[in-house]
């Protein structure tokens, strides 16, 4: 097996492993924002200001995991590209 090869099934395992893991936070922060939604539903005491601050923050972290995801997924795009360049280079 060509090193070049090997390395890019290595990435190419990264990025499974990182989708997936990525996947599955989103889905445990997709839960834990249903739970705070409900919450704040629920909560009659808490001014809104307060459920405000807390939507924000919400909204912050979403903002926040897609920037994240683009940024990995852009730079995965780029170390696919090198590779993929060395292998037409290669093949001449």
């Amino acid at each position: 097996m060509d090193q070049k090869q090997a390395v890019r099934q290595l990435i190419d395992f990264q990025k499974s492993s990182f989708d997936n893991s990525f996947n599955a936070m989103v889905m445990i922060q997709e839960q834990a924002e249903k739970m705070a939604k409900t919450f704040l539903d629920q909560a009659n005491w808490l001014p809104d200001d307060g459920k405000n601050v807390l939507n924000q923050w919400i909204g912050a972290y979403k903002k926040g995991r897609a920037e994240f995801k683009k940024s990995v997924d852009e730079n995965f795009q780029k170390v696919d590209e090198y590779f993929s360049t060395l292998e037409k280079e290669k093949s001449k």
